[in-house]
């Protein structure tokens, strides 16, 4: 038997593929408990952490970046906005071919995503949008003698690092047993996502490391925002006394304006007087922290989402609008085709190489918001092209209509069978006893074709064989168009531009015989009528 490896040929370990092996460890390194290194964080901390990070140690990198989303809530809240777009959207599979066999796996990895808990999954296998790097352990079930991915476990990205030469390859801290030296991941075993923000090292491709000096600044803002707030949002009381004030009126006076601003109700002598004096510049004061701060979230949206209009009320035009929607919709689209390639890699082609063995093709998951097509101008079009020759792949179809393969013995829909034509043998039913059934004239079989008779007919005849071959030609070439095109939209865009480029001047010449034989005719029934007359 043929032994399965890897993509780097390491082999194919069964035992481990139906248990964790990646879980946390109360005596190993995976320890559930994450430490806290924002704490007191500084700018020179913060660099010492993120140099750790690149010299292949980023623990402290993944706990602040799970920091990060804990403490700034509008980091959270782009950050989560960005998950859930790519989350909710529904998963297709395509076929490998129009092969039963093909169509089978198709509707199997359909079914399996019918789970009620693909979204929740999709969402953890999405934390490689802030921390650069995901990892989703598989956990395989054979229990009715089949390969089945029955869960997809999330696991801490803290229990991971990259090897010291490359710091492209993922280990596993531990290894299986949770004591040994950082191992390769096991084949087939975890789903490795990489969704980058920027060019360079996985460690360094996440956004979290991007968003970090935003968010220690933010949070030295807000800091200094709060004493602010302290300090000169309230005016600043003032208690005066007479001279003749004894030791026993000071203390009380004092009392009186250390417990005012909290208690907000004193009492003082009668000779006593208690100020509040207000600052005037407190107002611009606090909207120079709010200011910072905001513009901080500002920059973080336009890391995360690209853009700032559907996270902060700011004036603008339909138009701008539209514009930075299409650009987090661009953002997203690039997500999906992350997200499905690691899928498609990790998941989809181990699970049918356990199922079937190693194969040229496998079924592929698609993640994309469908396109708002018009089927009716797509079925229209394949209404009038296909009885003139076009070539549609029957699956495309179904797959752009929503519409499964149909099972076998299933009850389907297709075009209603041709009337059969009478033949001349058959007998006619009476319509009433003793009524005599008017003679049938024999018919002509379908087999032999009377030469046409009316100069109408011979000018259709003729026209016939080189119409054929002149639009054969033209069909061909819209063909060629529409494997080329990705949609409708395309498709359209396309015939319009080649508009005047399709060789139709055999189908015009035909057609211009055609009239041209067909005004003789005219003239020659005309000239008989009159003469006839």
């Amino acid at each position: 038997m043929t032994e399965l490896v890897d993509q780097y040929g390491r082999p194919l370990r069964r035992e481990l593929l139906t248990r964790d092996i990646a879980g946390p460890t109360l005596a190993g390194v995976r320890s559930p408990i994450a430490g806290y290194p924002a704490d007191g964080m500084t700018p020179v901390r913060l660099a010492e952490l993120l140099r750790e990070a690149d010299q292949g140690e980023p623990l402290q990198y993944f706990e602040l970046a799970e920091i990060i989303e804990e403490r700034d809530l509008h980091y959270a809240g782009v950050l989560a906005t960005r998950k859930r777009s790519v989350a909710q959207i529904d998963v297709t599979v395509e076929s490998a071919s129009d092969d039963p066999a093909d169509v089978a796996e198709a509707d199997l990895v359909r079914e399996w995503l019918k789970r009620d808990e693909l979204a929740d999954e999709m969402f953890d296998i999405l934390d490689a949008i802030g921390k650069g790097v995901s990892f989703t352990e598989i956990i395989w079930d054979t229990s009715d003698g089949n390969w089945w991915p029955a869960r997809l476990e999330w696991r801490d990205p803290r229990w991971f690092r990259f090897d010291r030469l490359t710091q492209r390859r993922p280990l596993l801290r531990g290894g299986v047993d949770g004591t040994a030296q950082a191992e390769p991941l096991e084949p087939f075993k975890f789903i490795y996502t990489q969704i980058k923000a920027k060019s360079g090292l996985p460690i360094r491709s996440g956004i979290a490391r991007l968003a970090a000096w935003a968010w220690m600044f933010k949070a030295f803002t807000q800091r200094d925002w709060a004493i602010f707030t302290q300090t000169y949002g309230q005016p600043v009381r003032v208690g005066k006394y007479h001279a003749d004030a004894s030791k026993e009126d000071k203390a009380t006076l004092f009392r009186a304006v250390a417990n005012i601003a909290g208690d907000c109700a004193a009492i003082i002598p009668q000779s006593m007087m208690l100020e509040f004096i207000e600052s005037g510049n407190v107002t611009a004061g606090a909207e120079l922290y709010e200011r910072r701060a905001d513009w901080l979230d500002r920059q973080v949206s336009k890391a995360v989402l690209g853009q700032t209009t559907t996270t902060d009320a700011i004036a603008g035009g339909h138009a701008v609008s539209q514009e930075h929607r299409q650009v987090q919709e661009d953002i997203e689209t690039a997500d999906c085709k992350s997200a499905s390639a690691a899928l498609n890699r990790d998941l989809i082609r181990p699970w049918f190489i356990l199922r079937r063995g190693p194969s040229k093709r496998y079924p592929r998951l698609i993640i994309a918001r469908p396109h708002r097509e018009d089927l009716k101008q797509m079925t229209d079009s394949l209404a009038a092209l296909v009885p003139l020759g076009l070539k549609v792949q029957a699956s495309e179809v179904r797959d752009k209509l929503g519409l499964s393969e149909p099972e076998t013995g299933s009850d389907v829909l297709g075009a209603p069978a041709p009337a059969s034509a009478p033949t001349a043998s058959a007998a006619p039913t009476p319509t009433a006893p003793g009524v005599p059934v008017p003679p049938v004239p024999a018919l002509q079989s379908a087999e032999v074709k009377p030469s046409p008779a009316h100069p109408a007919e011979q000018i259709a005849a003729a026209m016939l064989t080189p119409a054929v071959a002149a639009t054969e030609e033209m069909i061909g070439t819209i063909e060629t168009m529409m494997a080329q095109a990705a949609d409708l939209g395309e498709l359209r865009l396309m015939l319009a531009s080649a508009y005047g480029e399709l060789d139709s001047a055999g189908l015009a010449a035909v057609l211009a015989g055609g009239l041209a034989a067909a005004q003789a005719a005219g003239r020659s029934d005309l000239a008989d009528e009159s003469a006839g007359t």
